[in-house]
C-alpha cells in the first residue's frame, strides 16, 4: 500500500478528508470551468454532483479504499491529443473548493484515472467517466466533446473494442485509447504507472 496525501476542506461545518493517490489535491478552482487543449472537452465542476449522479454514483466524502486500482485514458482527435482533466468526478463548493468525490475520479491530466471505491466488486465503465466528465451531453457537433459518440472508436491495451465506448470496462492498469477522426501511426498499448499504483 502506497502512501496516501490528506486535504482537509470545508463541507459545511464539518471538514471532509479527500485522500489522493500519490497525486497532487485538486486545487481551487479561478472560475467554474477548468478547460481542456482542445474546443468542446472543458470540464464544467460547477456540475459535477449532477453529472456524478447520472453516472450512478454517489458524491463520496473521502476516497474510498475497499477496491483501489488505476487505468490511463488517451484522447485523440484526428491523431491528435487532447487533454484529460484534472478533478473529474470532484465536486466543488463555495470558494471553488473540492467538497466531495466520486470513486472514480482523475487528479490531474495526466490521463490516471482512479478508481477507489468503498465497496468491492463493482464494474466501472469509460462511459461513467465520460458522464462525469461531461462529454455525453450530445449537444455538439460530431467529433467534439459535447457531442454524439458515433465516430469515436476505443481501443485496449492496443486492441480495438468493438463492445461500444461506453460499455469499457475500467480495469488494473489498462491503456485505453478513444479516438476520432484520424487515427495516429500507431496506438499506444500501455501506460507506465508510478512504481506502487
Amino acid at each position: 500500500m502506497h502512501p496516501k496525501l490528506a486535504l482537509a476542506v470545508a463541507l459545511s461545518a464539518v471538514m471532509l478528508g479527500v485522500a489522493s493517490c500519490a497525486a497532487p489535491a485538486p486545487s481551487p478552482v479561478g472560475s467554474s470551468k477548468t478547460t481542456s487543449s482542445a474546443a468542446g472537452f472543458a470540464l464544467d465542476t460547477a456540475g459535477a454532483r449532477e453529472r456524478i449522479a447520472q453516472a450512478g454514483l454517489a458524491v463520496l466524502t473521502a476516497e474510498g479504499n475497499v477496491q483501489h486500482f488505476h487505468a490511463h485514458l488517451d484522447v485523440l482527435k484526428d491523431g491528435q491529443p487532447v487533454a484529460v482533466p484534472a478533478n473529474i468526478g470532484i465536486t466543488v463548493g463555495p470558494g471553488n473548493k473540492p467538497d466531495g468525490i466520486s470513486a472514480l475520479h482523475t487528479h490531474d491530466t495526466s490521463g490516471v484515472i482512479h478508481i477507489e471505491s468503498p465497496t468491492a466488486g463493482q464494474v466501472f465503465t469509460l462511459g461513467q467517466l465520460l458522464t462525469e466528465w461531461g462529454v455525453l451531453a450530445g449537444g455538439g457537433a460530431a467529433g467534439t466533446g459535447s457531442g454524439p459518440l458515433g465516430g469515436w472508436t476505443a481501443y485496449v491495451n492496443g486492441k480495438k473494442y468493438d463492445a461500444g465506448v461506453r460499455d469499457v470496462p475500467l480495469k488494473r492498469h489498462d491503456e485505453i485509447v478513444l479516438s476520432f477522426g484520424a487515427s495516429p501511426a500507431k496506438i499506444p498499448a500501455s501506460y507506465e504507472f508510478p512504481p506502487n499504483e
